[in-house]
């Protein structure tokens, strides 16, 4: 365990998209998507809304992978993964809620295995189904792509008595439909509304919590884009620290340069071997 100094990295933006239907979700984030990298040609759409992606095909030549039910958390991991290992620095996820609600999501998964156990109680299924979940986040978060991820938003109904004892159903606004603290993963959540404009319900860059609403742009991206840049680079450390390892001729020089490099340099699996190496080239000879 080692106290560190707080260090600004670069990073991936997680952005979320929510909107009714008709609040333009997937154009957001295309347009966005656009900005962030600079064109379309290293950008994926993994696409649960029936082609839906294709909509948008005049803005450019993006990619689209098709994904259809049951949509299982494992099926959007596996696309995820197709993306990354394509090389795309953008990923859209259009939409998640499908993971959730959708046929074969999670909902249905805990339906299917209730009914077919002795107990009923969905409650003890949940125990098996959350960590196939959790799995499908974390490849959101873990990602070496930017993600953008949409998801739909319904009405929310909430029921109550009135002075008579009667129970009443009232609306309670719109939800997101995709579990209830899926929001507190991302760095910035926008919602949009049937005119396509945004506003901030989370927002950890500074970019537009308390700001007027706006129609997300190619220029939303490049603001997004500037944000993610500023920092230092901790693969380029990394890489930078390894190289240093030549000028140590004895292990006090070792010793030294450790005490100059941050801790993520340090943990880091190339340093680390190459390290070991270096020391294994100037350790004193015992005889």
């Amino acid at each position: 365990m080692q106290l560190r100094k707080a260090t600004r990295t670069k990073a991936k933006i997680r952005l979320g998209l929510s909107a009714v239907s008709g609040g333009g979700k997937t154009y957001s984030a295309i347009l966005i998507a656009k900005g962030l990298c600079g064109g379309l040609s290293k950008v994926a759409i993994i696409d649960t809304e029936n082609g839906s992606a294709d909509l948008y095909s005049h803005l450019g030549e993006y990619n689209v992978l098709p994904l259809t039910a049951p949509f299982t958390p494992e099926k959007y991991i596996e696309a995820i993964k197709t993306c990354e290992k394509a090389g795309m620095e953008v990923i859209i996820i259009d939409s998640i809620t499908h993971e959730w609600e959708g046929k074969g999501g999670c909902l249905e998964i805990v339906e299917t295995l209730t009914q077919a156990s002795s107990s009923k109680n969905s409650y003890t299924m949940w125990a098996k189904v959350t960590p196939r979940h959790q799995a499908f986040i974390d490849a959101i978060l873990q990602s070496t792509a930017h993600m953008i991820t949409t998801v739909r938003r319904k009405q929310d109904y909430e029921m109550s008595k009135d002075h008579n004892g009667k129970t009443k159903v009232e609306k309670a606004g719109l939800k997101e439909v995709t579990r209830e603290s899926y929001e507190y993963e991302l760095t910035v959540n926008l919602q949009l509304d049937t005119a396509h404009q945004a506003t901030a319900s989370k927002d950890r860059t500074g970019l537009f919590m308390g700001k007027p609403e706006f129609i997300p742009s190619e220029d939303t991206g490049r603001m997004i884009a500037d944000w993610c840049e500023i920092g230092i680079d901790p693969e380029e450390e990394t890489k930078a620290g390894v190289a240093k390892l030549a000028n140590c001729n004895d292990v006090d020089d070792l010793k030294a340069l450790k005490e100059t490099l941050p801790a993520y340099v340090l943990s880091s699996e190339d340093f680390k071997i190459a390290a070991t190496k270096k020391y294994n080239e100037v350790k004193p000879v015992t005889a």
